[in-house]
């Protein structure tokens, strides 16, 4: 009998896309002939993912699991919605939000490699990919917890409950009250799902965002001839809004429309009489940054009558 290696599992893994456990096996069951082996998983309906996987998922869900002082949120990608409100996909979903939260998983890599009623997270997935007949992809999580406070949630355009097409947690440190933390924290979730921050504070924001947006007030405020001392505070003031806009701590809560969020957390601090900090936050919307591909039919029958 041939040895069954690493790099022969590894070979047909590329080839078929499927899980490692079920590439060991089909390579045992076929002397480690690797073509025989491929053809063993397609006849089982394990290769069939393969197939699919240069078929660009942007549809799906973001789920989330917590338990207070810690919450997990995850983006599993499908094809089209008709899937992602699929009672397969979202248990599926669910489970592994469930499984990443019990265990404190904190990367993609290491969730697909938990076990799962007996098989891996990958295998799992692989698994479902060929009976529903979609590519999907596990694309990414993250895991947010505290020591003191809570850790407050919130799905927008829920599918089924905490699964949804915008994902929001949001990390609170305080010995407050953990009821009145909790109210917050969902209301400040809430706010951040709406107003989409690019960072928690001025320092923690990207210092070329800064550089960028400074450049373009200067340039048009050079333009109105003003002198040098009156166009540095234009720029200011231009950046001042353009924080107000971009940066949580300084945006208005759109609950009440008054207060910035800084003096939101100072007013509930007095109210709990403790400190109320936001350690961080995260807000995952469905297929951002995934670059879609558009058939445009219309176009491809007047190109093949043209022809």
């Amino acid at each position: 009998m041939a040895e069954i290696n690493i790099s022969l599992i590894k070979e047909l893994r590329e080839k078929s896309g499927a899980g490692m456990l079920d590439c060991k096996n089909a390579l045992t069951d076929t002397n480690g002939d690797v073509e025989a082996a491929v053809d063993y998983l397609r006849k089982k309906g394990l290769a069939t993912a393969t197939k699919k996987s240069n078929r660009t998922a942007a549809d799906g869900l973001i789920g989330i699991a917590s338990n207070g002082k810690a919450a997990v949120v995850i983006e599993l990608n499908a094809e089209t919605d008709f899937v992602a409100r699929n009672e397969h996909f979202q248990n599926f979903l669910s489970q592994i939000a469930d499984l990443a939260l019990k265990d404190k998983i904190e990367t993609v890599d290491a969730l697909k490699t938990a076990s799962l009623d007996g098989k891996t997270v990958e295998e799992a997935l692989t698994a479902l990919i060929a009976t529903i007949g979609e590519n999907m992809t596990l694309r990414r999580m993250q895991l947010l917890t505290v020591n003191q406070g809570v850790v407050a949630t919130y799905i927008h355009n829920a599918a089924m409950p905490n699964c949804g097409k915008i994902g929001v947690l949001l990390a609170i440190e305080s010995s407050g009250s953990v009821e009145r933390l909790s109210a917050l924290g969902r209301q400040l979730a809430m706010h951040i799902a709406a107003t989409r921050p690019e960072s928690l504070d001025i320092s923690s924001l990207n210092e070329e965002t800064i550089a960028r947006e400074r450049s373009v007030y200067a340039e048009k405020a050079n333009q109105s001839g003003k002198p040098p001392e009156i166009v540095e505070k234009i720029v200011e003031g231009s950046l001042r809004k353009f924080y107000e806009q971009a940066v949580l701590m300084e945006q208005t809560f759109v609950i009440d429309g008054e207060n910035k969020i800084s003096a939101v957390l100072e007013n509930v601090g007095k109210e709990v009489g403790s400190s109320v900090k936001i350690a961080s936050y995260v807000r995952y919307e469905l297929g951002e940054g995934i670059e879609k591909k558009v058939d445009d039919f219309v176009s491809e029958v007047a190109k093949m009558s043209a022809g």
